[in-house]
């Protein structure tokens, strides 16, 4: 059987940038990405995600490559599309993919 694959965690921070730096002067980790918004660190299993309170929740991202562009999905600026979806307590997960195809899902 196949795994799936979690492409990143996401947490909740007040300042993207002085947590980024926090995170780079703690931990072996590669900047990818900042904004305002959202910041992204690679680690070598995994990315995570800084985000503020006001754009994302905290969540994991798997990837779902059966999800498809909708008006229930987002695409981001890297071409990718998403989906938040909750499990039984109510936890975010947001389901993404990087291969799209344009159809209601």
């Amino acid at each position: 059987m196949k795994l799936d694959n979690i492409d990143h965690i996401a947490i909740k921070v007040k300042n993207i940038e002085e947590s980024l730096r926090w995170y780079e002067s703690k931990f072996k980790c590669k900047r990818l990405y900042i904004d305002q918004s959202w910041g992204l660190i690679q680690f070598n299993n995994i990315k995570l995600a800084l985000v503020i309170s006001s754009q994302h929740p905290n969540h994991f991202a798997v990837i779902d490559d059966s999800i498809c562009l909708d008006s229930k999905s987002v695409t981001h600026r890297d071409g990718s599309v998403s989906k938040y979806i909750a499990d039984k307590d109510n936890n975010i997960i947001e389901l993404l993919s990087y291969k799209i195809e344009s159809k209601e899902n």
